[in-house]
């Protein structure tokens, strides 16, 4: 299987230090953090670990899902997925990510609710980005559109 690299370049102090982490394996994209506006309520144009984290899991979480829905025998026409990472400070010192919500709005035929949520549910512990955060509380809000 593949194997995807991003990297960071940081320069100074972690308070007035900033750095740009670049998605290196597509080429597509490179993004300025600092923790000031990790930290912060409005970022300001500057991402962090957590948004692209909430970046992997929705996009994660999408596919595996979708991938689900067919193998249950329906057709999957759109997929809405949202992630919310929750940074905050942590009892043992520092910080962490306290939790992580997924919200899935969906358009299928061939699946009722019930069975639509065992899906959701099961995308939820299956996807490879869910698996690989398995420390972190995820919780999930999945509904038809």
């Amino acid at each position: 299987m593949a194997i995807r690299t991003a990297d960071t370049h940081w320069t100074g102090g972690l308070n007035d230090g900033s750095g740009v982490t670049t998605l290196r394996s597509s080429g597509v994209a490179s993004f300025h953090v600092n923790f000031p506006r990790r930290a912060a309520d409005d970022a300001e144009g500057v991402t962090s670990p957590e948004e692209l984290i909430a970046a992997a899991h929705s996009a994660c979480y999408a596919m595996q899902c979708s991938a689900l829905i067919a193998r249950a025998g329906a057709t999957p026409d759109t997929l809405e997925v949202s992630a919310d990472v929750n940074l905050e400070a942590d009892p043992a010192g520092g910080f962490r990510i306290a939790g992580i919500h997924l919200t899935v709005r969906a358009t299928l035929e061939g699946l009722d609710e019930t069975a639509f949520q065992e899906v959701a549910e099961a995308a939820k512990a299956s996807c490879p980005v869910s698996k690989a955060l398995t420390g972190t509380t995820i919780t999930l809000d999945a509904a038809f559109a």
